[in-house]
């Protein structure tokens, strides 16, 4: 960074210090000076030599031009601006409705229309076309036979890409037209495990048999219908960074959400509700929650499906999920336990459910295996990144784009040679 001496005789132009530029612009200081470095700010040395300014309108425009990004209230480095999902006060939002509202008394397909475009559709169902589903089905097919539904559900998508020759149109009509046909191919292309039903059914009734070899029966579906919505977004989770990060370089929407489903497969993310699922069979099995969690706790082990950053009390998601699941007579020995698990943890640390968990109670009552709750929160999900596309798209091209703070050895280094 070179810096030029302060000129004099300029009180009507307002010069900032780099920290009160850094806040303007919402970054910190360190990529103020990067800015300077790439000809994107101009600065002057401060009288007496210490530090440097930065003219306030200059400082404004590039603002403007890259997106003012904000500290993160929940800890996070970058702050988008959205309109989809808003968190506050131990609750969550769909453009400005409360979220379990929508998921207790509208289908996901519903929900999803909503987040999409502002708009309810009742009675939307959701139709993969025959050529897409069958190439979808045939690639996933090829897979060995220990894939996990996260292999499948990426082979589908690239599969499901190669038959749409306008991906690559970017205009809201055409990506919601993709979406409508991505996600029930996404389903339709996974094993079935259990009876079918005739087609044209909601997708939650064309998931269920994806997820376990027992009946549906309609409190389990509902159950399965309301996981669904309530999946559909959480803001800017690292899924759905991911994704966005993929809009931003104008990635077609199946590239999209080949983005966010590489990052949902960590165990931090949407692979969580599998340790739930095992944690909570462990306690079904052996009667009693305590000696699970006491294991957990002996061994340094973080007890699964409790806590999250983003709420102090119970995550509305679990809670609107367990109650729903009273309703449900073969879930009542899971509930059980996952309650006896957050009260004994609590006699630990003060941790209360989250989605996780509830989940688990789902996936254990219902005889489904321990990823079934990784295959609803990626199908469910979906929505949730094509929404955050659309938005995406809207915005200048590749503004995501952070800077790297350098820590390596500095220049200029000898050239190096083969042992």
């Amino acid at each position: 960074m070179t810096d030029q001496p302060e000129p004099g005789g300029r009180p009507d132009a307002p010069r900032l210090t780099t920290r009160e530029a850094a806040e303007l612009l919402g970054v910190k200081p360190e990529t103020v000076y990067a800015y300077v470095s790439r000809g994107q700010l101009g600065s002057v040395r401060a009288a007496g030599g210490r530090g440097s300014t930065f003219d306030a309108d200059e400082v404004r425009a590039l603002a403007r031009r890259s997106g003012r990004r904000e500290p993160s209230p929940a800890g996070g480095d970058l702050v988008f601006r959205t309109g989809i999902t808003l968190i506050e006060q131990d609750r969550y939002y769909f453009r400005g409705v409360d979220a379990t509202e929508l998921a207790r008394n509208h289908s996901y397909e519903e929900v999803a229309e909503w987040l999409w475009t502002g708009e309810l559709r009742p009675g939307v169902r959701f139709t993969a076309p025959s050529e897409t589903l069958a190439a979808a089905r045939r690639t996933v097919g090829a897979l060995p036979a220990h894939s996990g539904s996260t292999d499948r559900l990426r082979v589908a998508v690239t599969a499901a890409a190669a038959t749409d020759p306008l991906r690559f149109d970017l205009s809201p009509g055409a990506v919601l037209s993709s979406a409508r046909s991505l996600i029930p191919t996404l389903v339709g292309a996974l094993p079935v495990l259990g009876p079918t039903e005739a087609d044209g059914g909601s997708l939650a009734r064309e998931l269920w048999p994806r997820l376990t070899t027992r009946p549906a029966d309609a409190p389990a579906l509902a159950v399965l219908d309301a996981a669904l919505a309530l999946l559909i977004d959480h803001d800017l989770a690292a899924s759905t960074l991911a994704a966005r990060v993929a809009a931003s370089a104008r990635a077609h929407p199946y590239a999209v959400v080949s983005a966010g489903l590489g990052v949902l497969e960590g165990p931090l993310h949407g692979a969580a509700s599998g340790l739930a699922h095992r944690m909570l069979q462990e306690a079904v099995d052996r009667g009693s929650a305590v000696p699970v969690v006491a294991d957990h706790l002996r061994t340094g082990r973080p007890v699964p499906g409790l806590g999250h950053r983003l709420y102090r009390g119970e995550d509305p998601r679990a809670r609107t999920l367990f109650a729903l699941l009273e309703d449900v007579p073969q879930a009542a020995g899971a509930l059980a336990a996952a309650r006896e698990v957050v009260a004994t943890t609590a006699r630990h640390t003060p941790l209360h459910a989250n989605i996780d968990l509830a989940l688990a109670v789902l996936s254990v009552s219902c005889g489904m295996a321990a990823e079934a709750g990784e295959t609803v929160f990626a199908v469910s999900r979906t929505a949730g990144w094509i929404a955050h596309a659309l938005e995406e798209y809207g915005e200048r091209p590749l503004r995501i784009r952070p800077s790297g703070q350098y820590t390596g050895p500095r220049p200029a280094q000898p050239l190096p040679h083969a042992p």
